[in-house]
């Protein structure tokens, strides 16, 4: 038979839900306690670098289009009649004076031969004149010659003379020639355009080559004719390229503006450190209107979120403080803040992206505490 099972008491079940309750309690307690100990340990502190904000003069800018281009882009040209022989393949890199194309120059190497031996013979016709000059100058010493012999042979030395300049000069103007049928670098660059082949005629004034200097390059962009007040030489502008952002200035600025679209040109230098090449498109941006005194910032100090762009400043208990900021002009790596921030104040330039409001913050060694 099997054992009958113990009947439970209603006294059983009441001391049971007692322990329960006990025990649920000791445990809510617990975890209480445990979340108000860690509600009450502060966040550690941040390790941040700052700058201090200063008053600048600063101009709001405007981004116009540029261009980069070569300060020597040119289409060589031949300088002499004749069929092209040769000319370099697309792409070639050359020096200063390097040959870039051939024309044929067989008939100025026959010019240069025949002055060449013209000089020969008229050097010798005046090495004979000199001597018979200078027998019959013995004989007019004792009157057994005319003295009009003597003028004749004279004549005839100082003629052939300059029969003899002027076949020198033929002779030189035969070997420029000749010098001219290899076409050359005028600058040192590269060959991005055959615009004669080989096998086709030349004649002075014919374009052979296109010849660019991929070193030696600036920007040209078009600006407003109304900023004429506003920029000149030497003025700092901004490069944006994508993301990409460099300091520059304008090399010269061409103060002559179009008729149509009422704009003049300006030249920005490349910056150190920019690889462009001919042909990139990128943005300039140059002041719209005079400089006023304002404050400013680092960019780096901007932190830029969804409901707007805000900025760490450190007080004086070194806790961070966040604060909405509206930016102005931009120069550089410098940007005015409008309202909030007063020049000297300490802002966050790294570290703020995780920074809270009136967190304890400390300074790494490259902390910088001015411009």
């Amino acid at each position: 038979m099997k054992n009958p099972e113990p009947t439970k008491t209603p006294y059983m079940w009441g001391q049971a839900k007692t322990l329960v309750v006990v025990a649920a309690t000791m445990a809510a307690m617990t975890i209480g306690t445990s979340i108000g100990a860690n509600a009450q340990q502060p966040a550690p502190a941040a390790l941040v670098e700052v700058a201090q904000a200063s008053a600048e003069l600063m101009a709001p800018q405007v981004y116009m289009p540029g261009t980069v281009i070569s300060k020597n882009d040119s289409r060589v040209s031949a300088q002499i009649t004749g069929q092209v022989t040769w000319v370099a393949t697309e792409g070639t890199l050359v020096k200063k004076g390097d040959v870039i194309a051939e024309i044929d120059n067989r008939n100025h190497r026959l010019a240069v031969g025949r002055n060449q031996s013209q000089i020969l013979r008229l050097e010798a016709r005046v090495t004979y004149l000199k001597a018979d000059l200078a027998r019959l100058n013995e004989l007019a010493e004792t009157n057994n010659t005319p003295a009009s012999r003597v003028e004749e042979a004279e004549s005839i030395l100082a003629m052939t003379g300059q029969e003899l300049a002027q076949a020198r000069i033929a002779l030189e103007q035969s070997e420029i020639d000749m010098d001219r049928t290899k076409v050359r670098a005028p600058f040192p660059g590269r060959v991005v355009e055959r615009l004669a082949q080989a096998g086709e005629y030349s004649v002075p004034g014919r374009q052979i080559v296109r010849l660019v200097d991929t070193e030696n390059l600036e920007i040209r962009g078009q600006a407003p004719v109304n900023l004429a007040a506003v920029l000149r030489d030497g003025q700092r502008v901004l490069l944006r390229k994508d993301t990409i952002t460099f300091d520059s200035s304008i090399r010269a600025l061409v103060p002559v503006g179009d008729t149509v679209s009422r704009t003049m040109e300006i030249r920005v230098n490349v910056p150190v450190g920019a690889s462009y090449v001919v042909g990139t498109a990128l943005q300039i941006g140059v002041p719209s209107s005079a400089p006023a005194e304002v404050v400013a910032v680092p960019r780096d100090a901007l932190v830029l979120r969804s409901d707007g762009t805000y900025v760490f400043r450190i007080k004086e208990d070194n806790t961070a403080e966040r604060l909405l900021v509206r930016t102005g002009a931009a120069s550089g790596s410098r940007v005015a803040i409008l309202g909030g921030i007063a020049s000297g104040d300490r802002v966050v330039i790294r570290g703020g992206e995780r920074l809270r409001a009136g967190q304890a913050v400390r300074f790494g060694e490259s902390t910088t505490t001015s411009r």
